[in-house]
């Protein structure tokens, strides 16, 4: 049960529409609440009836206590009318009121139902109407037992009191409706985060999956390739691509145990499972894969402090890492043969700066399948990590990418 259906049962159907004045579309149907209150007022307007009724006995003659009665009884039966037409009806048993002392208690619920259900501007009209109807009762059908200004005062106290009981009502049911409508927008609101936050996640997810696998899976395609064209390779080459394949895809099924370790059970700064996650002190690894795959790679690491791999933080030198990661990848895939240069360079205060070149291919380029996502995914990561990114093609057909990462003093 949601926070709205436990406050349900304090709304009765006259909150569906607190300015209906009419059968204007379909008007809700009586609830057992509605049923109880219209009771309640239909007796309650007969009970000050018939003490109204046996003072006008004592001071009229038979004819006008029995037309009193009538006037009474009726005007307590249009009471079930209030909730269809309320203004009219009170307006009608307000003037009726004024020469039938005994549709007073009727008029007074009648009021109390305007209060409830109409706006004040409407309701502040019909309890003026009300105040001078029983000022006028006062001198038209006098009380002996009563002074005049005395019944007079009754009378409006009797008006105001009724007017603000039913606008207080009012005003608490219009406080639960905007409670509940309240609800209703914080538990939409609360769902849409829930999917956005879903939505991040998966995102998170499959850059990840795209950073740490593309680099395996390049080598494999790359060397299965290379066995695919050249058969009659020396056995010397043959066996050194088949090592590489079954490295890169030992190393593949690490780092996917390493994702579904990080599913499974993350931690504060996206890493998990058995295994270090990468860093910059990592680099040198990366680049020894890579040549030992045959690429040709120069790297040129130079940071302008003591014990600058240490000093990196670890998510700054996990995104330089897998920046490198890609560079090279790409490099791999779109110039087989060229050397590649991995140049990182930085100070505490001033930022890293990680330049990752290429130059144009010399011979034929293999088709190795992409997403064409993992450079994207760096620019989000780099963003993410307050640097940015920037990468396209250099002057001299190469391709270049730049990257800066902040490096707090």
């Amino acid at each position: 049960m949601t926070p709205t259906d436990r406050h349900a049962w304090l709304l009765p159907s006259a909150v569906a529409d607190l300015s209906s004045d009419g059968p204007q579309g379909r008007r809700p149907r009586r609830t057992v609440r509605d049923w109880v209150v219209d009771t309640l007022l239909f007796l309650l307007a007969a009970f000050f009836g018939l003490i109204a009724a046996d003072v006008t006995e004592q001071l009229n003659s038979e004819i006008v206590a029995f037309a009193d009665q009538i006037v009474g009884a009726a005007a307590c039966c249009a009471l079930w009318l209030r909730r269809r037409w309320p203004a009219g009806v009170a307006i009608v048993l307000t003037v009726v009121s004024t020469i039938a002392p005994v549709a007073g208690g009727a008029a007074l619920a009648a009021l109390f139902g305007v209060a409830v259900r109409r706006p004040f501007r409407e309701t502040a009209a019909i309890g003026g109407l009300a105040v001078a109807s029983s000022s006028a009762q006062v001198f038209l059908r006098p009380d002996p037992s009563l002074h005049p200004a005395a019944a007079v005062v009754i009378g409006i106290v009797m008006t105001l009191l009724v007017t603000a009981w039913g606008m207080l009502v009012r005003s608490q049911r219009q406080l639960v409706v905007a409670l509940r409508e309240r609800a209703r927008r914080a538990e939409a609101e609360s769902e849409l985060r829930a999917q956005q936050a879903q939505r991040l996640a998966r995102e998170a997810i499959a850059r990840e999956m795209h950073d740490v696998l593309a680099h395996r899976l390049t080598l494999l395609s790359v060397h299965a390739g290379a066995l695919e064209f050249r058969p009659d390779a020396p056995p010397e080459q043959v066996a050194r691509a088949a090592g590489v394949i079954r490295d890169s895809a030992h190393e593949a099924l690490q780092d996917l145990r390493e994702i579904i370790g990080v599913l499974r059970t993350p931690d504060d700064d996206g890493g998990g499972g058995d295994r270090p996650q990468p860093t910059l002190g990592t680099l040198d690894i990366l680049v020894g894969e890579c040549r030992a795959a045959g690429m040709k790679v120069v790297l040129d690491l130079a940071l302008d402090t003591a014990d600058a791999q240490g000093a990196v933080p670890a998510a700054t030198g996990r995104t330089v890492y897998r920046i490198a990661q890609e560079g090279l990848t790409n490099a791999r895939k779109h110039a087989p043969g060229a050397e590649v240069t991995v140049t990182v360079r930085g100070r505490p205060g001033d930022g890293l700066t990680v330049h990752i070149r290429n130059p144009a291919p010399t011979g034929p380029v293999p088709h190795v399948p992409g997403s064409g996502q993992g450079l994207i995914g760096l620019t989000e990561r780099a963003t993410l990590a307050g640097g940015r990114m920037d990468h396209g093609p250099a002057p001299d057909g190469g391709f270049a990418l730049h990257a800066w990462l902040p490096w707090p003093s």
